[in-house]
C-alpha cells in the first residue's frame, strides 16, 4: 500500500484539533481492527496506517516535523532518537494496540480518556403501542459530568496535573530482561493525571449520579427484545471521554385477547352450540376494528379461521401478518328444567335417526375398540 498523507488517512483537515483527530482515529480503528476483521489483510493495513497517522498527528513535535518536512522530517527525528529495542516492540504490540480502542487510554505524555458506560432501560408497552408505535417519556439514573468542575474532578481554579509515575501515559513498564511488561499505572489508575485539589461537590470523581428524562419514539411493529439505541445518552465519559449509549429494550405486556407470534396474531372466539351446529356469523375483534367470520354448519371446537393481513406490519419491513381465530364451542350452563328436557329429547332424536351426528365421537370409539382388540382385552 502506498504511503498516503496522514491527514488524508484520517479524513481530517490540516488544521484539525487533537480531539477531532482522536475521534477520526477511533472510528477507523473500530472499523478496521484485526479482531473485527479476521483474515482481512487490507483491513489490517488500514488499521496500521490509521494508527501511525494518529500517533504522529497527536504528538506536537512529530506533527510539527511532519507538517514542515513530511515523512522525511519524521525519519530525521527517529534517527536522532534512541535506538530500537525489543521492549519497545513488546509495549507497542500489547500495550497500545488494544488500549487505544478498548481501554480508552493514550500514551506519549497525554492524559488517558475513557468512554462512558452504556446503559439499559426496559420499556414496557401495551400491544397496541408496540403495533402502532408510540412516544414515551422515560426517567432513569445516570452519571453526568459534575457541573461544578465540568468533569475535570479538580476544584475551581485548579487543574489535574500530569502523573509523575507514568509521565501522563497512564501505563508503566516493568522490565524483565530484554522484554518489558506494560500495565496500568497504580498511582493514577490509568488516567495519566493526578488531582491534588479535588472538587468538593464530586469529591474528585468528575461525575455525579443524577436523574435524566428523555422522550423515546417507539417505531411501529416492535416486538419483545427489540432495542432502540439512543447514541450518547449513556454515562458520561471520564477525562473528557465520549459518553456511552442508552439501549431501550422493549417488553410487550400480555394482551387480554390476542397472542402474538412475530407478525401473526391469534385469539379464541367463543361460539354457541347452536351457531356451531347450524352455522352463522360472529364478530371478532381486530387491531383496526371488528371483522365478521362466517361459521359453517357443523363447525367443531378448535377449528381455526384465518383473516389475512389482520396481523402486524413488522418494524424491519416485510408482509403484514395474519389473524388466526380459533373457535371454542361453549357448552350451555345453568339450564332450567324445560331446557334440560328439550336437550334430552334432542339427544333421543339424534339416536333414533340412525345416522352418525358426532363424527369425532364415532372415530374415537372405533379407535378404542381397536386398542382393546389388539391388547387382548
Amino acid at each position: 500500500m502506498s504511503k498516503r498523507d496522514f491527514y488524508q488517512v484520517l479524513g481530517v483537515p490540516r488544521n484539525a484539533t487533537e480531539e477531532a483527530i482522536t475521534k477520526a482515529y477511533r472510528r477507523l480503528a473500530m472499523k478496521y481492527h484485526p479482531d473485527r476483521n479476521p483474515d482481512d489483510k487490507e483491513g489490517e493495513e488500514r488499521f496500521k496506517e490509521a494508527k501511525e497517522a494518529y500517533e504522529v498527528l497527536t504528538d506536537a513535535q512529530k506533527r510539527a516535523a511532519y507538517d514542515q518536512y513530511g515523512r522525511a522530517g519524521l525519519d530525521a527525528a527517529r534517527g536522532a532518537g534512541a535506538g530500537f529495542s525489543p521492549s519497545d516492540a513488546f509495549g507497542d504490540i500489547f500495550g497500545e494496540m488494544f488500549g487505544d480502542i478498548f481501554g480508552g487510554g493514550r500514551r506519549g505524555g497525554r492524559h488517558a480518556v475513557f468512554r462512558g458506560a452504556d446503559l439499559r432501560y426496559e420499556l414496557a408497552l401495551d400491544l397496541e403501542e408496540a403495533v402502532f408505535g408510540a412516544a414515551r417519556e422515560i426517567d432513569f439514573q445516570t452519571l453526568r459530568d459534575c457541573d461544578e468542575c465540568a468533569g475535570s474532578g479538580a476544584a475551581r481554579g485548579h487543574s489535574p496535573v500530569t502523573c509523575e509515575a507514568c509521565s501522563g501515559s497512564g501505563q508503566v513498564r516493568i522490565s524483565q530482561g530484554i522484554f518489558a511488561v506494560q500495565q496500568t499505572c497504580p498511582r493514577c489508575k490509568g488516567r495519566g493525571t493526578i488531582i491534588k485539589d479535588p472538587c468538593p461537590k464530586c469529591a474528585g470523581h468528575g461525575r455525579m449520579r443524577a436523574s435524566k428524562r428523555l422522550s423515546v419514539k417507539v417505531p411501529a411493529g416492535v416486538d419483545n427484545g427489540d432495542r432502540i439505541r439512543l447514541a450518547g445518552e449513556g454515562e458520561a465519559g471520564r477525562n473528557g471521554g465520549p459518553p456511552g449509549d442508552l439501549y431501550v429494550e422493549i417488553a410487550v405486556r400480555e394482551h387480554p385477547i390476542f397472542e402474538r407470534d412475530g407478525a401473526h396474531l391469534s385469539c379464541e372466539v367463543p361460539v354457541s352450540f347452536a351457531t356451531a351446529a347450524l352455522g352463522g356469523s360472529v364478530e371478532v375483534p381486530t387491531l383496526d376494528g371488528q371483522a365478521a367470520v362466517k361459521i359453517p354448519a357443523g363447525t367443531q371446537s378448535g377449528r381455526v379461521f384465518r383473516l389475512r393481513d389482520k396481523g402486524i406490519k413488522p418494524v424491519r419491513g416485510g408482509a403484514t401478518g395474519d389473524l388466526f381465530c380459533r373457535v371454542v364451542v361453549e357448552t350451555p350452563v345453568e339450564l332450567n328444567a324445560q331446557q334440560k328436557d328439550l336437550l334430552r329429547k334432542f339427544e333421543s332424536a339424534l339416536a333414533a335417526d340412525g345416522r352418525s351426528h358426532n363424527p369425532r365421537q364415532s372415530s374415537w370409539f372405533d379407535g378404542v375398540r381397536q386398542f382393546f382388540t389388539k391388547s387382548g382385552h
